[in-house]
């Protein structure tokens, strides 16, 4: 492989489908159902527990007291001692969520980015400054991140993997999102930045977002993050995370939808 990105993606993953279509526009014009192999299959009883709830809360309530006790993270835990009296720090996945919304450039976010690299197949393409080639020091910096073993502990990928996963069941058991897409906004401060392709109304655009993405359903919030704000139809299969799928996370004030990324279409609003 060349020092200059050759392309944007692997040419393996664990969903099944090849990388570049799910990164393609067609992709997230048309989307198809996404599935991380063998999750759902690991964790049976999860979803016959969650199979007896009867409402979305309830089943966020039994997501979560199933993570902490498989996962072994209650707050009392978080920090253990092993056997040389040594304090040893529990990762988890409400964790990484929590220091995403503080920067998605940390070290946490650098480990979220390269769970998407795994499972997904799709690079990054900006990590503290942007990623042009294998031989960026933003590139060697992502690696470096995203395999720290502070947070690169306690199974966090499977955690990442269920999470995913309840996401989607979440969506296809109650319909929440209703629809095949969900409207979302981002602002930013530029247009230039990430754009592959402008239409000649100047009011639409394609645009390469990075391999994990925050969003908003809320324009007035976008509306804080940059003189622009950029309205996308997200599928809901590329949903990670979002505001109502969990009681307790950190993410609430801001309504953060946290998006698998790729090429989008996108209407430029003022």
């Amino acid at each position: 492989m060349s020092a200059d990105f050759p392309v944007h993606w692997h040419s393996t993953n664990l969903i099944g489908l090849s990388s570049a279509y799910v990164a393609s526009q067609a992709f997230n014009d048309r989307p198809c159902p996404v599935h991380i192999a063998g999750t759902r299959e690991s964790a049976p009883g999860l979803f016959e527990l969650l199979a007896g709830q009867h409402s979305r809360e309830q089943c966020g309530r039994t997501f979560q007291d199933y993570m902490a006790v498989v996962f072994g993270y209650e707050s009392e835990q978080r920090l253990r001692e092993d056997r040389h009296g040594r304090r040893r720090y529990r990762n988890s996945y409400l964790r990484l969520i929590q220091d995403w919304g503080m920067d998605s450039n940390n070290a946490q976010g650098a480990v979220l980015k390269g769970w998407v690299e795994s499972r997904f197949g799709l690079f990054p393409t900006y990590h503290k400054q942007k990623i042009g080639s294998f031989m960026d020091k933003s590139w060697l910096v992502y690696i470096e991140e995203k395999m720290n073993s502070r947070y690169h502990n306690n199974c966090i990928y499977m955690q990442l993997d269920l999470l995913y996963e309840f996401c989607q069941w979440v969506i296809e058991r109650f319909h929440f999102p209703a629809a095949t897409h969900k409207i979302l906004y981002r602002g930013v401060n530029s247009l230039d930045d990430d754009g592959i392709d402008v239409n000649n109304d100047k009011q639409h655009k394609i645009v390469r977002f990075n391999s994990l993405v925050s969003f908003t359903d809320r324009p007035s919030i976008a509306s804080e993050f940059g003189a622009y704000i950029l309205e996308v139809e997200i599928p809901v299969v590329k949903l990670l995370f979002y505001n109502e799928l969990l009681p307790h996370h950190a993410l609430r004030g801001e309504a953060e939808y946290l998006v698998i990324g790729g090429d989008y279409r996108v209407k430029i609003l003022r």
